[in-house]
Parts: structure tokens; sequence; C-alpha cells
């Protein structure tokens, strides 16, 4: 007797990059899985949590690639839940934080397939907490934003310019290639002393730091060859880190 097929969908956050940052029902979930479909940014030793028998799809794409558009990635995901069963869409982060997590939900539910929803750890606020640096301080920031550098039209959110405004710690998720023009937005506010740190590939053994301020930035992340993927982090919090301490006191001295 062939076995019923019962479509679901699990969406599982992988968390900032480092594989023990996965929830303990995240882990379960890769347990119960037929199909896994997993993104770029997913440390691929997770994969060791699935079944021999469970199929594992890479679906992700680096920043500016056109590689697996959204589109195809919701197809596969009901192609592949009702032909084999359980699907465990592993994402990066939180699926609900700049992972369009809600698009794929949305798309299953058309087809009514069963869906579930495991939050991961974000990287807006692990990444910078590895390096020390509190994205909230009594005393220093009493809130934080986090925005994406680029939006879907390729600009820079105007929303940037809002929180430049504040007192507020700045996230910026996608945003490497738009430096220039955030440097832009803080400096025609009188803010270039500003802390910023740049963190690459954070939370993993590859992770690159560069740290400074708005007006020197630039030529920092230049020598240092930081890149993407990268997280933005502009605020006195920056400076409030054991490990970037040095560095500014180094500015306060000059």
């Amino acid at each position: 007797m062939i076995p019923k097929i019962t479509p679901k969908l699990t969406l599982v956050g992988a968390g900032p990059g480092d594989p023990e940052l996965i929830t303990l029902k995240g882990v379960l979930a890769l347990g119960k899985a037929d199909v896994i479909l997993y993104d770029a940014l997913v440390d691929k030793s997770l994969l060791n949590h699935a079944t021999k028998n469970a199929l594992k799809v890479f679906v992700g794409k680096r920043q500016g690639s056109k590689l697996n558009p959204q589109e195809k990635t919701n197809q596969m995901i009901v192609d592949y839940a009702l032909k084999y069963g359980h699907v465990v869409r592993l994402k990066g982060g939180d699926p609900f934080v700049f992972g369009r997590g809600a698009e794929e939900i949305e798309y299953a539910q058309k087809f009514g397939i069963k869906t579930e929803i495991v939050p991961g750890i974000t990287s807006s606020v692990a990444v910078p907490a590895y390096q020390g640096i509190p994205v909230t301080k009594r005393g220093v920031s009493e809130s934080f934003w986090v925005i994406t550098g680029t939006t879907s039209s390729g600009q820079l959110s105007r929303d940037i310019r809002i929180a430049a405004q504040s007192t507020a710690t700045l996230v910026i998720l996608m945003g490497t290639r738009k430096l220039k023009e955030i440097v832009q937005e803080f400096s025609a506010l009188g803010r270039e002393d500003t802390p910023i740190a740049l963190i690459q590939n954070g939370t993993t053994p590859t992770e690159k730091v560069v740290a400074g301020q708005i007006y020197n930035i630039e030529q920092k992340v230049l020598e240092s060859g930081v890149g993407a993927p990268a997280i933005i982090i502009i605020g006195n919090v920056v400076s409030e880190s054991p490990k970037l301490m040095n560095i500014y006191r180094e500015a306060i001295r000059i």
C-alpha cells in the first residue's frame, strides 16, 4: 500500500551563521523533513540533522544574483510538498526578517498546504553581539532600527534618513554596496563622528570586522577588504564593545 502524502511546509530559521545557533525546534524539524530547501547563507553542516533519505535542494542566491528567483522557489515548495510531503525551508537568520518567509507561507497556503514557522536568531542582533556590540544599552541607546539597505527597486531605503536623525542604533542589512550613500546621509546631518562597524560573515570562522567613524569608514573598508554579505551597525553602542574600544580610544587621542 502506497503511503498517503501529507503536504506540509515548515519554515526554519537557521540563525546568523554559526550552526550551533539554530534552535532545538529547528533541529527537530530537519529530522522530520522529506525535503530540505536551503539558502546560500545556511551552514551546510545543518543538513546532517536530516535523515539520509531526505532530499536536500539548494535554492539560495547571493546578493545581486538572479539565480533562483523568489517565484521559482515558491513553486518548488509547493511541488515538493505535494509530491513528497514535509518540506523544510531552511533560511538564514529569521525567516520573517528580510527573509521573504511571509511570501512563501502565503503561497503554500493557497494550495491548502499546512504551514508551520520555527523562528531563528536574527543576524541583526546576534552578529553585533558576537563582537560585543549591544544594540541597546542604558544611557547610550534606548532603541534600535533594523533596515534593509537596498529596497526592491534597488534604491537606498528612505528610512535610513529618518533613523539617522534619531539617537537609536541603526542596523542595516544588505547595505554594503550603499555605504557611500549611507555615509552621505549621516554627514548631511553633521554626524561624521558617529561610530560605525561593518561585520562580514558574522558568527562564522571567516568573520571579518572593520570599525571607525562615518567620516573615515569608506577608506577603512577599502583597506580591510570587508565586503558583502556584511551587516552595518551605526551608533554610539559600537564604541561600547570591549573588542573595538581601543579603536575609539585612539580616535579620541588624535
